[in-house]
């Protein structure tokens, strides 16, 4: 073998070397939690309760109740007391992007600013601020990232999605992409419902929701905890939708509670993952919110929408096999709309998508 053959064969194999890693590094994670949290503020997550709001009367019904679970003058205490696991495992083991104290931005690229045109832009990688216009129960005529991954041989009756809102099977198109969707104040009709679904079923027509179209998120939570360990899905869509209903009712005490118990939700989601070889170390929660809230003036937290300003700055966190530890030292600029193609990317899935916006790359590597 000649020197220049030599080398030639020398840079095949560091190339097939590195594709090999690569491919490896995408295949760590074979399954996809996408969880969202509707209208939570990056404010709140990243630095706990709002000394303005934590004990204003008008929006709190104890503050002495509220200060002793929520306040801390350190911001960084404060917001471990919200949202603890967040901060002692996704910011330790994962990444958190759209502190924008830190130069960390994560916008909505839709000019909408509320929930169904959020979802769109989360779920398909792009806005359609023409069609996508308000929250009416339309069917997306959008193919959602769980309608592309169902209709993949090796995920088909794998990808199943649980919401609060009983807008979901709309912007999920359920009737079209066959993912079977649980929201609003439906009921299990999985197959041999478990002792637990069949009170859950009852349940829910035992307890009253504040709201006509949302129902609370414990019964989202467990119905679909109970889904995942019958069916072991491999892309699972879960949407809590409290925290905006609060927000929206001014009940910032009921706010700041339900993104605590959403927290534990989510640990608790991760610890039977991390608890089940079918899991452990083999997937990937992907966090985000729909859309912003406001802050000024100070009354405008309760509100959303194109008309309140800085309503379209949202937050995103990463936990998986695949993202390194960067916690949220993630300065840039990023977007709503990158959600989609990474749950892609993490599946092994060209998500083929021109306008749809690109993956998120810090979290893939």
């Amino acid at each position: 073998m000649n020197w220049n053959n030599y080398k030639n064969h020398v840079l095949l194999i560091v190339l097939g070397l590195i594709t090999l890693t690569a491919c490896g590094q995408q295949r760590k994670t074979e399954n996809v939690f996408l969880i969202t949290l509707d209208g939570l503020r990056w404010q709140e997550l990243f630095s706990g309760a709002d000394s303005s709001l934590n004990s204003d009367e008008d929006y709190v019904e104890n503050t002495n109740e509220l200060k002793e679970l929520f306040w801390a003058d350190d911001a960084e205490e404060r917001r471990r007391k919200l949202m603890p696991f967040f901060w002692s495992k996704i910011a330790t083991e994962g990444q958190l992007y759209g502190n924008r104290w830190n130069n960390s931005k994560v916008n909505c690229t839709n000019n909408m600013w509320f929930s169904y045109p959020g979802y769109n832009e989360i779920l398909t990688g792009f806005s359609d601020d023409v069609r996508i216009t308000s929250n009416d129960k339309i069917p997306n005529p959008n193919q959602t990232i769980l309608e592309f991954v169902n209709g993949h041989e090796e995920f088909r009756g794998k990808v199943a999605a649980f919401g609060s809102w009983d807008v979901f099977p709309f912007i999920i198109n359920e009737e079209r992409s066959k993912v079977p969707v649980n929201a609003g104040f439906e009921k299990s009709t999985d197959n041999l419902l478990t002792e637990k679904e069949i009170f859950l079923n009852r349940l829910q027509d035992d307890v009253p929701s504040p709201w006509g179209s949302v129902r609370l998120d414990a019964f989202t939570h467990h119905y679909a905890n109970e889904y995942l360990r019958k069916n072991n899905p491999k892309l699972l869509y879960i949407a809590y939708g409290e925290t905006d209903d609060f927000a929206h009712d001014g009940a910032y005490d009921h706010y700041l509670k339900s993104a605590r118990r959403t927290d534990e939700f989510i640990k608790e989601l991760w610890q039977y993952v991390q608890s089940t070889p079918q899991y452990k170390d083999k997937t990937t929660f992907i966090i985000t919110t729909d859309h912003g809230r406001g802050t000024e003036p100070k009354e405008a937290w309760k509100h959303h929408g194109n008309k309140i300003h800085n309503a379209g700055e949202v937050w995103i966190a990463v936990l998986g096999p695949d993202s390194s530890p960067k916690g949220e030292n993630l300065p840039g600029q990023y977007y709503q709309n990158q959600v989609a193609k990474t749950v892609a990317w993490l599946l092994n899935l060209d998500y083929d998508v021109d306008k749809a916006g690109k993956v998120l790359e810090t979290a893939t590597q």
